[in-house]
């Protein structure tokens, strides 16, 4: 079982919180720090001192960290153009040496998009959109060095790129896809993904979106093409503590109002979250991701590091 840690910056925090945070999700042997790409806190509290920017903090802690992945749970495929994109994370995976994963999305939070003045097309547009990002984006790192890549889409359009830079990773940097769908999720990461992820919910839900992405994989082929399988993850929030209290304590921001659909949280001891992730390694889940929410409470990080890793196999 892979661990990384999953963080929330919109909630607040600035760059050297991060930074500090990174460097000890890679002290404490996890596998990686991946992050929100989020422009707004999703209940009331501002979360201040306001947004970072996901790509640009990724590019700054990818010259501080030496051994951890970095990503994002997901990229807003509304946020940026296809062809810059493509250029800002193969420029990312340089930056880090080739550790880099690009989680990628349609967008959902509306609220944000109006705050900033970005475009918020319907859902249909919005999953047109993030299949023809994905297509682009592959495409441009796997044109070979010297050749031009050109595509024509309904929503994008590229003449003769020169598709560079090239990332570190060939053919780049694993694609995640994940999300609740039932139907275009599991298709756009049967084609494209290198990891599906199905983000904070019950281990039975979990299962059955793994079916329904299996399906997928076999209506596309992939199996066929030799292409590697899926990685299948799960995202958990956990609030974890020596006793009941000390989780309780960990859990309250969970009780807050917010635009963030239904989860299934683990609240207790080391012991229920490792319970948890046997439950998701029985369903096929080789990787998850921790959301931890308190960027100063460092003391949760280490528990989880010093009581749950050492008794999963390969999570350092």
């Amino acid at each position: 079982m892979r661990v990384s840690v999953f963080t929330e910056p919109n909630r607040g925090a600035s760059y050297d919180t991060q930074l500090r945070f990174a460097r000890l999700v890679e002290a404490c042997g996890y596998e990686g720090f991946l992050r929100a790409d989020h422009y707004q806190s999703m209940g009331a509290d501002q979360g201040l001192p306001g947004p970072t920017d996901a790509w640009l903090t990724l590019a700054a802690l990818a010259r501080e960290t030496e051994r951890i992945r970095l990503g994002t749970l997901v990229t807003s495929a509304t946020f940026r153009l296809p062809g810059p994109l493509a250029v800002m994370v193969a420029q990312v995976d340089q930056m880090s040496g080739g550790r880099v994963d690009l989680g990628i999305g349609a967008g959902w939070y509306e609220r944000e998009h109006t705050s900033y003045g970005i475009p918020f097309p319907a859902v249909g547009e919005r999953f047109d959109r993030l299949a023809e990002q994905l297509e682009v984006i592959t495409g441009l790192w796997a044109t070979p060095p010297g050749q031009t890549y050109s595509f024509t889409g309904d929503h994008y359009q590229l003449v003769d790129a020169p598709a560079l830079p090239k990332p570190v990773q060939v053919p780049g940097p694993p694609i995640i896809v994940g999300g609740r769908g039932p139907k275009r999720t599991p298709e756009l990461a049967a084609r494209y993904a290198s990891e599906f992820n199905m983000p904070f919910k019950s281990v039975a839900a979990t299962a059955e979106a793994y079916d329904r992405v299996r399906e997928a994989c076999e209506r596309a082929g992939r199996t066929e093409s030799g292409r590697e399988p899926l990685v299948l993850s799960a995202g958990i929030v956990v609030a974890i503590g020596r006793t009941d209290a000390e989780a309780q304590r960990r859990a309250a921001p969970l009780h807050v109002k917010s635009a963030l659909p239904p989860e299934d949280p683990v609240v207790g001891s080391p012991a229920q979250l490792v319970q948890r992730l046997g439950e998701f390694a029985a369903i096929g889940t080789t990787r998850v991701h921790l959301r931890l929410i308190d960027f100063d409470d460092l003391d949760h990080l280490e528990l989880i590091a010093a009581e749950v890793l050492p008794q999963l196999d390969g999570a350092r």
